[in-house]
């Protein structure tokens, strides 16, 4: 009877059973690491977005009647033509139009402007930088006290100057309206403008943000190599010349990222808004249609469903931008 021989195992059977322990305790030990986080991420984003979706399937009060089926009904009445989304999305549109190019176009000219050798520079720096960690409420408050049409002192100084007031925030007519009223004209509703109260509204915004845009411009100036600029003035380049060739493309990327966290930012602003207006005279913002559905009329389901066509709204064009802007970029 032949006798067995013992097995044989393979010379790297063992290096190789090392190695996949090893490769799974690390593996154990990142995900153990990453549990925490994970776990805060699924109880404060995850599982209320997934129970926002839920609230918006039911119409009426929350928690809903006994008996109610969820449906899509919220999302079809936002969705009619002649719903309050439209016409807040279309003040939301405007107040981004109106704000995004001279907040960006403001701070670019200021960042340009302190990168130059002058007395002062950090001085300035840390001025145009105040506003936008100053509290927001606090310093929409301030600045609703000053248009105040009666004791604003915006008013105040337009009155010691001879030039006509205003009623700033609570002012529903346009601003193209109000122009052709003063020279005895009158145009169409369609052609009146955003109401001078949004106008107000993006005074303020831009004093707040253009500190921070500016910061962010300075880092992107910082980046581009001095060597391109004296090469460009021995070619016989000037102060234009080298602006428009080389400082506006090179700080592409910066201008990029700026623009696209600034129309975001317009299309979710509400807390500087409702402090100053509350919504009014043309100012009500997609942000605050939804809190107003929210708190002052009760409908959970209507305002979740309004934040969620938001978000989409917010997600498309910011697809659209990076597809469109993204290709201008050179990095």
């Amino acid at each position: 009877m032949a006798s067995s021989s013992p097995p044989q195992h393979l010379p790297n059977s063992q290096p190789s059973r090392r190695l996949f322990s090893q490769k799974t305790s690390d593996a154990l030990m990142a995900y153990a690491l990453l549990a925490p986080a994970l776990l805060i991420l699924l109880m404060f984003t995850f599982f209320p977005l997934g129970f926002g979706f839920y609230i918006s399937l039911f119409t009426g009060r929350w928690p809903p009647r006994a008996g109610v089926e969820p449906g899509f009904a919220n999302y079809a009445r936002a969705l009619e033509a002649d719903s309050e989304l439209w016409a807040s999305l279309i003040t939301t549109l405007a107040y981004s139009i109106l704000s995004v190019p001279v907040q960006l176009g403001l701070a670019m000219f200021f960042a340009v402007l302190l990168f130059q050798n002058i007395r002062g520079k950090p001085f300035f720096r840390v001025v145009m930088f105040l506003p936008y960690i100053t509290s927001t409420v606090a310093s929409a408050a301030v600045w609703a006290r000053l248009y105040s049409p009666d004791i604003g002192l915006i008013n105040g100084a337009l009155k010691a100057l001879g030039l006509p007031t205003f009623r700033w925030l609570i002012e529903d007519k346009g601003i193209f309206q109000l122009a052709a009223n003063a020279v005895g004209l009158s145009l169409p509703s369609w052609m009146s403008g955003p109401s001078l109260a949004l106008v107000s509204v993006i005074i303020y915004t831009t004093w707040v943000f253009v500190g921070y845009d500016t910061t962010i411009f300075l880092a992107g100036l910082g980046n581009i190599p001095k060597e391109m600029y004296e090469a460009a003035k021995l070619d016989g380049a000037n102060s234009w010349g080298l602006f428009r060739h080389i400082t506006i493309p090179l700080l592409s990327p910066t201008t990029f990222f700026l623009s696209l966290i600034t129309i975001i930012g317009t299309f979710k602003a509400f807390n500087h808004i409702w402090v100053m207006t509350q919504g009014a005279n043309g100012t009500e913002t997609a942000s605050i249609l939804i809190y107003r559905q929210m708190y002052e009329f009760q409908r959970a389901g209507y305002a979740s469903a309004l934040a969620f066509l938001l978000c989409s709204v917010i997600l498309i064009m910011t697809l659209i931008q990076n597809r469109v802007a993204g290709r201008r970029v050179n990095y």
